[in-house]
């Protein structure tokens, strides 16, 4: 029937117009982060560079994503600078205890600003269990936006980080990463164009033998998790 064609249409330009809303709220959240980062000759906020960043690689990995899922990609890093990691203890107990609040607070702050939108709640509970990383291996969305995170930090952070690090410690942090990608994450990660350094230091972090099983292991192995949601 035309008219329900025409009201499916107009609720279909509402939902993305709502989308676009929440996206440039999260931007101005982040625009705040007094941390720059020099991109293509223009200091940009660091956390306002990231969450594009997040946007960008979702939309590669997973063109169909939920509107959930679209958002929570967005508010991933929401206003982390405000949590900085030296306040809290050295160690791995530490950093652990930083990266749960971290999540709790990106969350939580997430959700003021979709509430404050006229977001519903349902949504709002969505969007923040995907940035509380609740469920990862079994909720396929929150594993799609594990891979975004793993493929954003290899294209754009992993540079900087093998240039302030000892080679093991690179080779450590890339089987970790590796080891949270389903094959989806990991095939983008292979057609990255790494130079010849970093492509000699993920080869060498494939080299073991349980990795290496990984890497090559079929689709199968990983139901759902390499289908766009």
């Amino acid at each position: 029937m035309p008219g329900a064609a025409v009201d499916r249409e107009a609720g279909a330009l509402a939902g993305a117009d709502r989308v676009q809303r929440a996206l440039e709220a999260f931007d101005r959240a982040n625009a705040a982060d007094p941390n720059l980062e020099i991109v293509d000759g223009e200091a940009i906020p660091k956390e306002l560079i990231y969450g594009r960043r997040m946007s960008d690689w979702l939309a590669r990995l997973c063109p169909k994503a939920s509107e959930a899922l679209t958002l929570a990609a967005r508010c991933q890093h929401l206003e982390r600078w405000v949590t900085p990691r030296d306040s809290y203890p050295e160690g791995r107990v530490g950093y652990l205890t930083w990266r749960r609040d971290l999540k709790r607070y990106h969350a939580e702050r997430a959700g003021e600003i979709l509430a404050d939108l006229g977001y519903p709640q349902d949504v709002i509970d969505r969007v923040q269990a995907l940035v509380r990383k609740e469920r990862l291996k079994r909720d396929r969305e929150v594993q799609v936006l594990e891979d975004v995170v793993c493929v954003v930090f290899l294209a754009h952070y992993l540079a900087d980080f093998a240039a302030k690090h000892e080679s093991d410690k690179v080779v450590e942090i890339l089987r970790k990463t590796w080891a949270k990608m389903s094959p989806l994450g990991r095939r983008a990660a292979l057609a990255l164009p790494f130079d010849g350094a970093l492509a000699a230091l993920l080869a060498a972090a494939l080299a073991d033998e349980a990795v290496a099983d990984e890497a090559v292991s079929d689709e199968a192995t990983s139901p759902g998790a390499t289908q766009p949601v």
